[in-house]
């Protein structure tokens, strides 16, 4: 980077961490077998790629996965798309993360429950292993079968965690979505996939309120003839279940096949757990089915090796069952940490209320969005001067770049002592290709690496890896987490096509990236909304950087308006409460990106908007009102949207600011 502040080191490991973490104990445990040695973590990294399968072995081993049949090798095919992983193994997904639950540790709490309409729950591993045996009975006695379909309408809480494992013990595939999800945008997800069962709460709260939804979710219901049994979730005590013929409470559900065990039922590497879906933004979302073996054991990598989790820890992110980081959030139980869930508003009673979780449940990990952490920054939160951060180590960021101002923030008044791990990566992998790691300093602004065992680089727009500089985010070697599939794509051209079409044989993931002299990347946004002014490529985070740190903005969005061969960049702008976008703001505004990030950066148009458009996992979205700004009659998919009418107020502004024409 060429602003040597933003490089600072803000975090350094100790002795003690960089020997003691559990990643600093697996590179003495491979240095005693006789690799390496690793004289750092980029040794470490680079022999991992170049090592691709001995790496993934030793990761299985050290972290104690468990399968019922060894593969016979770890990569049978290298092609992408077409990576074979551990083929001949037989393993399932649930055993691995209740492979703790034995024993001494079956008495240690597992799930921690919290949310705004019901007392605080708390389960054993013990307990969550019986509970998970009597839901799969349960889905057995109505006919639910291996490779059936799950479904979940379910909030961040413990009987999500139950129907989960139950489905993916028994060899069923599980799918979620989140309650606040419109029925239409339920159904263009679920429709696709016809599920025979629905797990599903009759409502939910949010911000002190209560939204009930059983009588959205039975006529979801009529819409989904694939359906052989509704289980309905009391998530509002005071409210009646979901109605219809065929639904069983939860505690019926329960009840009925109380005593028996989970089977654990052994399967192939690739046999599917999980039905992820894209943001579906700009139509029905696709359909990302992730296999048993890598999911497993790339997690194993990123909470165990990355994350530095262990049996001792509690592990708290804050996501919603819409959004991967739930199905990451849940496979810390690989790790026997304890599981701590929030469901409601992050900003309920105030901004404070994370923060007070953490420290009451004596949380080591906690994780949350950027926009989280910007939030209280601007809301001037200083929970490391009057709550106990003692037991904290790390904190995690997602969701988009983390600025360089909010690593100040968690650096002052944040949590000062923790390891600042930005970590990014996708639905798509269910996972990461850069993030933390314990073993190197955390630099102001920058993520610390590439993951282990992630090939990833920048490439220009001929194929090749740039020098120095931004590019597209690559990976240029199989990782085990990629999906297997999409579903309903037969001959595997969709899948093909999303990520293999750019560069053949190399993943694209559709991020702008640099890699730092440090071995650090900086994240850019996403390539597709990348901006052009006067040909020069520029990334939308980095006028985001400067924009969103003004004390007199509350959000922002940027685009660029395509006229007359060029590219203009029009920046929209949420002011602060109580504020306006004055002339001298404007200016304040244009002044700053020209001097933060450069002429190039500046905006043609500043217009002021009440909202921001973002999905329901919490991105803006940029291309939907790229699109509208640019004329596409191309209609997008409005219950992606978690505040749809965004799009209507930004329209009327634009028309107003005369970049419509008409319609628009």
């Amino acid at each position: 980077m060429s602003d040597k502040h933003e490089s600072m080191v803000v975090w350094t490991p100790s002795d003690e961490t960089l020997e003691t973490s559990r990643m600093g104990r697996f590179r003495t445990w491979l240095e005693d077998q006789g690799l390496g040695p690793f004289a750092d973590y980029h040794a470490l990294h680079q022999w991992s790629v170049d090592e691709l399968e001995t790496f993934w072995q030793k990761v299985w081993n050290y972290c104690g996965l468990v399968c019922d049949t060894p593969a016979e090798r770890v990569l049978g095919s290298r092609g992408m798309p077409g990576a074979e992983w551990f083929p001949g193994m037989r393993l399932n997904f649930a055993a691995n993360l209740l492979r703790l639950a034995e024993g001494d540790h079956a008495d240690r709490e597992a799930v921690v429950a919290y949310c705004e309409t019901r007392l605080v729950l708390r389960r054993s591993y013990g307990q969550l292993k019986a509970d998970v045996g009597a839901f799969e009975a349960f889905l057995r006695s109505q006919g639910i079968t291996q490779g059936d379909r799950v479904a979940g309408i379910v909030t961040n809480g413990y009987e999500a965690i139950v129907a989960m494992l139950a489905t993916t013990s028994m060899g069923a595939i599980w799918s979620s979505a989140s309650p606040d999800f419109g029925v239409g945008a339920i159904n263009d997800r679920f429709g696709q996939i016809e599920p025979t069962a629905l797990v599903a709460v009759n409502g939910y709260g949010y911000g002190g309120k209560v939204f009930p939804r059983q009588e959205a979710f039975r006529d979801l219901v009529a819409q989904l003839p694939s359906l052989k049994c509704v289980v309905s979730i009391a998530q509002l005590p005071d409210e009646a279940p979901i109605a219809g013929g065929g639904v069983t409470t939860w505690e019926e559900a329960l009840a009925a096949g109380v005593g028996q065990a989970p089977s654990f039922t052994p399967l192939p590497p690739d046999h599917p757990v999980y039905i992820l879906y894209s943001s579906g933004t700009t139509g029905k979302p696709k359909c990302i089915v992730h296999g048993s073996a890598g999911l497993v054991v790339n997690h194993a990598k990123e909470l165990m090796l990355h994350g530095d989790v262990g049996p001792d820890d509690r592990f708290l992110y804050f996501t919603t069952c819409g959004w991967m980081m739930w199905n990451w959030q849940v496979s810390a139980l690989i790790t026997g940490a304890a599981v701590v869930t929030v469901d409601g508003s992050p900003g309920y009673p105030d901004l404070n209320m994370l923060w007070d979780t953490v420290a009451r449940e004596r949380v080591t990990h906690f994780g949350t969005s950027a926009r989280f952490i910007a939030g209280c920054r601007k809301a001037e939160l200083a929970p490391a001067r009057n709550l106990d951060q003692s037991h904290l180590r790390v904190v995690f960021s997602t969701g988009s770049p983390l600025l360089p101002e909010d690593y100040d923030w968690v650096y002052g008044d944040g949590a000062p002592n923790v390891l600042l791990g930005s970590i990014a990566g996708g639905t798509d992998i269910c996972g990461c290709f850069v993030g933390a790691t314990p073993l190197l300093p955390v630099r102001r602004g920058e993520i610390q690496c590439r993951f282990l065992g992630v090939d990833a680089v920048a490439y220009g727009d001929d194929g090749q890896p740039v020098s120095e500089g931004r590019g597209e985010l690559v990976c240029r070697q199989p990782l085990p987490s990629m999906p297997v599939r999409f579903w309903n794509d037969p001959d595997g051209e969709r899948y093909h096509d999303a990520y293999f079409a750019t560069f053949p044989g190399v993943w694209a993931h559709g991020d702008f990236i640099e890699f730092t002299e440090h071995g650090g990347a900086i994240i850019y946004g996403r390539s597709d909304a990348t901006l052009n002014p006067g040909g020069v490529r520029i990334g939308t985070a980095e006028i985001y950087r400067q924009v969103e740190t003004i004390a007199e903005v509350a959000d922002s969005l940027v685009v660029g308006r395509q006229i007359d061969g060029d590219v203009e960049v029009v920046l929209l702008v949420v002011p602060a409460a109580g504020q306006t976008l004055t002339d001298d703001l404007a200016q304040q505004l244009r002044r700053r990106i020209r001097e933060g990030a450069s002429p190039r950066h500046v905006p043609k148009h500043i217009i002021a908007v009440d909202d921001i458009p973002y999905t329901r996992s919490g991105k803006k979205v940029e291309l939907a009102v790229a699109r509208l700004i640019n004329g596409s009659t191309r209609a997008d998919n409005r219950d992606a949207l978690a505040n749809p009418q965004a799009l209507d107020h930004i329209r009327e502004q634009c028309r107003t600011a005369g970049l419509l024409d008409g319609e628009g």
